[in-house]
C-alpha cells in the first residue's frame, strides 16, 4: 500500500508540474521538520523517505529514522569546534562525515553503529589544504576533494568505505585564484560506476573537472557560469554519466540568477545555458529519481523546479535552504541555516 500511495503521489506530482500555470509551481512546497537545533546544515544525505542524516556547524550531526518526526544528535564527541559541511550515509547505521577548514580542521569520520561511536579515518596535515566535499559511488568506493595547494586540487580516494584514504596527484593545474565552494556538500558528485565531477569557482572562469576512472585521472572543461571571488559552480549533479547540471551563481548577489546554471549531455565536455534560469544564486541541486526530467534547486533566496531537464525553471518556495537530496524511493529532503530541514510535499 505504501508503494502504491507513493507512485500515485508521483503521478499527481508529474501532472501538476506539467500544467503551464503558476498554480502548478505553488503546489510544491517544503514541509519543515523541527530539528531541535540552530546549527546550519550544509551537509545532507538522505537514504530513503524514513532515514536521513544532516551535518553542520558546532560539530552537529543529526539522524532521523522516522521521516523527520524526531532527530537524534549523533555527532562525533569533542568536535564542537568543527563544521561538518558534508556527510554521506549508506543506511541508518553507516555514514562518513567531512569537516572543513584549513589544516587539521579538515577531517573525515566514519560510523557503523548509527553514530554511537565514530572513528577518525583522515586528518589533514597540510596547513594550506582545505577539504570541501565527499561523495561515494557505492558503500566502498568514494572520494574527497579540496582546494588547490601549489596549483593542484586535492583529491583523496577510498576503496574500503572510508576506512583509509589515498591522495591522487596529476590533476589539471588550477587557475589563479581557483577554488571550490563548500556551500552544500555538492562540489563533487558521482554517477554510474566510475565517473566523478568536481566544481570550481573563484577565478576568471568557472570549470568542472571530470574523471571517468574513479578519480585517478581528470580533465577540465569551462562552463558559462559567472566566476569571481564569490561566484562559480557551487554544485553539480548527474542523472547518468552523460546528463548533468552545474549550478551556482554569485553568493554576494543572491537574488540574481544570471549565468548561474549550465547543462551538459556529453558528460561535462561541453555546457549550455538554460532557456530560463532559477530566481537567484543556488547552492544545491538534485534530480528526482522517478521523474528523470524533474530537478529541484535550492539556495538562500528560495527553491526552484524544472520539469524539462533544466531548460526552464520556476520558483516554488521562498525559504532558505543550502542543500537538497532525493532518494531512490522518491523522497526529496532539504537542509539549511538555523536548523532548517524540509521534506518536499504537495501544498
Amino acid at each position: 500500500m505504501k508503494k502504491r500511495a507513493l507512485m500515485i503521489s508521483l503521478l499527481v506530482l508529474a501532472a501538476l508540474l506539467t500544467v503551464p500555470t503558476t498554480a502548478s509551481a505553488t503546489a510544491l512546497t517544503w514541509r519543515l521538520l523541527p530539528s531541535g537545533t540552530d546549527a546550519q546544515f550544509r551537509g545532507l544525505s538522505a537514504v530513503n523517505r524514513h532515514v536521513a542524516w544532516v551535518s553542520g556547524t558546532k560539530g552537529t550531526v543529526l539522524r532521523t529514522v522516522d521521516g523527520g518526526r524526531t532527530w537524534a544528535r549523533v555527532g562525533p564527541p569533542d568536535t564542537e569546534d568543527l563544521d561538518f559541511r558534508d556527510i554521506e550515509a549508506f543506511d541508518a547505521r553507516t555514514a562518513v562525515a567531512l569537516s572543513i577548514g584549513p589544516g587539521e580542521s579538515s577531517r573525515i569520520y566514519r560510523t557503523t553503529d548509527g553514530g554511537r561511536t565514530w572513528t577518525e579515518t583522515f586528518r589533514n596535515t597540510e596547513p594550506a589544504a582545505f577539504y570541501n566535499c565527499v561523495a561515494f559511488w557505492d558503500a566502498r568506493n568514494g572520494l574527497a576533494v579540496g582546494d588547490p595547494v601549489d596549483g593542484e586540487f586535492r583529491v583523496l580516494t577510498t576503496s574500503d568505505g572510508g576506512r583509509t584514504w589515498a591522495r591522487v596527484t596529476g590533476l589539471p593545474p588550477a587557475l589563479p585564484g581557483e577554488y571550490q565552494f563548500s556551500a552544500s556538500g555538492q562540489c563533487v558528485t558521482v554517477a554510474g560506476h566510475k565517473d566523478a565531477w568536481l566544481a570550481t569557482g573563484g577565478s576568471t572562469v568557472a570549470r568542472v573537472l571530470h574523471s571517468s576512472d574513479r578519480g585517478r585521472t581528470w580533465t577540465a572543461s569551462e562552463t558559462p557560469l559567472a566566476s569571481s571571488e564569490s561566484a562559480g559552480v557551487f554544485a553539480v549533479a548527474f542523472r547518468n554519466p552523460r546528463t548533468g547540471i552545474a549550478i551556482g551563481g554569485d553568493y554576494a548577489n543572491p537574488t540574481s540568477g544570471a549565468d548561474a546554471l549550465a547543462l551538459t549531455r556529453d558528460g561535462g565536455k561541453t555546457w549550455r545555458e538554460p532557456e530560463t534560469a532559477p530566481a537567484g544564486y543556488r547552492s544545491g541541486v538534485a534530480y528526482h529519481p522517478f521523474l528523470p526530467t524533474v530537478l529541484i534547486a535550492v539556495g538562500p533566496t528560495g527553491s526552484d523546479v524544472s520539469v524539462d531537464g533544466g531548460r526552464h525553471w520556476r520558483q516554488f518556495h521562498d525559504g532558505s535552504f543550502d542543500s537538497v537530496d532525493c532518494t531512490r524511493d522518491g523522497a526529496c529532503w532539504a537542509s539549511g541555516a538555523k536548523g532548517a530541514v524540509g521534506a518536499l510535499t504537495l501544498g
